[in-house]
């Protein structure tokens, strides 16, 4: 089977990339599988692709890089049009609503169409309008499939759920002997790095021989540096960059914490348990709850006025409960079976099947 996987930009150091990578790269162990990368940002990817997941961009939009056209949206729209009207494959799998309603419109009809959809769309209108024509919609989590099928109201292709993969194993186990609270992610304001910042103070101020460790970059990192600084966290608070090995830092932390608001894909929720890493964050719709079970493998903290100091104490009581930590770790590991990439990608394929004999 031929299967295609279309991105916005394969290079990036984004988590549904990174989603997108394990399920291509189990795939290709028994299927010719291509990711088409509709923008080229940089001179490889920032995730490693397995050779034998074949990879094309697009539009070069490196820096320096010059081209006949001018910049903009005209040359990309024409650059995916024409792939997109000479596709050859058994089916496509779109990953941004964006891409999704280009597929419905230009893309073959004897080419099975999906949409993989971590978060309600941004275009709703045109969803609702194009996505009849497509095969399915595959969501990750249960909060996904209800909006599309609140969005789309019975006129839509069905809406399933398959969850996120992770790399193949073996993954690396954290031994839970270090005094290390670690946290990664893109810098960006909803991931409210800032509130983990100010919880961790307190944390400090109690426990000064624990750490917390921040993996990641983005708009956001000046001002989490001078958050800080200004509240005297030097000794307490580390600044590691990026990795695109996240799950082998995991490994060496006892705790990962989350405070974003929004968790969408969560692969650093995934690979924290995948590490047998304890989770602690907060309850709501999108959060860390879509992906881990309270008390079986994290802890999760009720939102309000009092939600920093609640975090603090949820650090601490977990920080002073070894045994506590183990249990959990325990139940990590097992929360982190159902997203295996044979798993995982064996429920793509049944779907692929089911399909295309449809």
């Amino acid at each position: 089977m031929k299967i295609c996987f279309l991105l916005p930009s394969a290079y990036g150091m984004r988590g549904d990339t990174r989603a997108v990578i394990n399920l291509a790269t189990e795939l290709a162990t028994r299927h010719e599988v291509q990711i088409v990368s509709v923008r080229r940002v940089r001179e490889a990817p920032f995730f490693p692709i397995d050779g034998k997941v074949s990879v094309r961009w697009l539009v070069d939009a490196r820096p320096g890089v010059r081209h006949l056209l001018p910049r903009g949206q005209m040359r990309t729209e024409m650059a995916l049009w024409r792939t997109l009207r000479g596709l050859r494959a058994d089916v496509l799998v779109t990953t941004r609503a964006s891409l999704g309603v280009q597929a419905a419109r230009h893309v073959p009809r004897d080419i099975v169409r999906l949409a993989r959809e971590w978060a309600r769309p941004s275009i709703p209108g045109a969803v609702r309008r194009f996505y009849p024509k497509l095969d399915a919609v595959v969501a990750s989590t249960e909060t996904t499939k209800d909006e599309f099928l609140r969005l789309l109201d019975g006129a839509g292709p069905p809406v399933e759920i398959i969850p996120d993969a992770l790399p193949r194993g073996p993954w690396p186990r954290s031994r839970m002997d270090n005094r290390i609270v670690s946290a990664g992610g893109r810098w960006l304001p909803g991931k409210a790095f800032d509130t983990l910042i100010r919880a961790f103070a307190i944390v400090a101020d109690k426990r000064p021989d624990w750490r917390l460790r921040l993996y990641g970059g983005g708009p956001e990192e000046k001002r989490l540096r001078a958050l800080v600084g200004d509240l005297g966290l030097h000794n307490n608070v580390y600044f590691m960059g990026t990795t695109p090995d996240l799950q082998g830092e995991f490994a060496k932390a006892s705790i990962v914490a989350v405070t974003s608001h929004a968790e969408s894909p969560g692969m650093t929720v995934i690979e924290a348990l995948a590490c047998g890493v304890p989770v602690v964050g907060f309850e709501g719709t999108r959060g860390p709850g879509e992906f881990v079970t309270a008390g079986r493998d994290s802890v999760l903290v009720s939102r309000g006025e009092q939600e920093l100091q609640a975090y603090a104490a949820a650090l601490l009581a977990l920080i002073d409960d070894g045994r506590r930590r183990m249990v959990l770790a325990a139940g990590a590991r097992e929360a982190a079976a159902a997203h295996e990439a044979s798993v995982v990608a064996g429920r793509w394929e049944e779907m692929f099947e089911r399909l295309r004999a449809r």
